[in-house]
């Protein structure tokens, strides 16, 4: 074997390791950064979306909240009155026959209610949720540290409205009526890895009246609207 031949066997195997060395440590980094990913991927699953949708949760309810009174406030004028809303009839004697609602009113109320509260709900989650930078940690008593970035979320509401009434005693042959107007607002939202869904619900008087005179048993018993009701004390 000649001197040059001697010399490049070894240089090609020592050529040869550095490729197996440099390809170990490639398939290391690629197991490593692979292993990395899989672990912040769980992570971010098990913890960080926990408070996402928790702060999520809290700022669509405010939202919601918001919207809602805005739109009341919209649909309901400061001239309305208990008698625009109910009808009272007495017979010769004074006697209530009947207490009936006035069903143009009432639907119109109810249906514009939930058309603005649903428009005013879409219209302020378009600047997404501000979540605070601690909350990416996924520890719950850093959430609210750190300087808000913002988060687009996908909110999906729908909301209903519906009427009820109470009636309560207030004095000899006087009884309170009271008319509320329920907002019930079904929140639902997606996230890449989770949907969360909820209700909120919100209560407004819109009409009061003390009734003098006696009020049949059967409007005691049940409201105007047909929900199952009672006197209360």
């Amino acid at each position: 074997m000649s001197r040059t031949a001697a010399y490049a066997l070894p240089r090609y195997k020592n050529k040869k390791r550095g490729k197996k060395r440099l390809g170990k440590r490639i398939l290391l980094l690629f197991l490593s950064v692979l292993f990395l990913a899989l672990f912040l991927f769980f992570y971010f699953q098990r913890n960080v979306t926990r408070v996402l949708i928790a702060i999520s949760e809290a700022t669509m309810r405010a939202s919601t909240t918001i919207a809602v009174n805005d739109a009341v406030y919209y649909t309901l004028s400061d001239e309305m009155r208990y008698e625009d809303l109910v009808t009272i009839t007495r017979d010769e004697k004074g006697e209530i026959t009947a207490v009936a609602a006035n069903p143009l009113k009432i639907n119109k109320i109810a249906r514009d209610t939930a058309s603005i509260s649903q428009s005013n709900l879409k219209n302020l989650s378009l600047n997404g949720i501000p979540v605070p930078l601690g909350a990416l940690t996924g520890i719950e008593a850093f959430a609210g540290l750190g300087p808000s970035i913002h988060f687009r979320i996908i909110p999906v509401s729908s909301v209903s409205c519906g009427f009820s009434s109470t009636f309560e005693s207030v004095g000899i042959n006087q009884t309170k009526h009271s008319i509320y107007l329920n907002v019930i607002a079904d929140i639902s939202i997606v996230m890449p890895s989770k949907t969360k869904n909820f209700a909120v619900t919100t209560q407004i008087l819109v009409g009061e009246s003390v009734i003098v005179g006696t009020v049949p048993d059967t409007f005691l018993q049940s409201d105007i609207f047909g929900n199952k009701t009672a006197l209360a004390p």
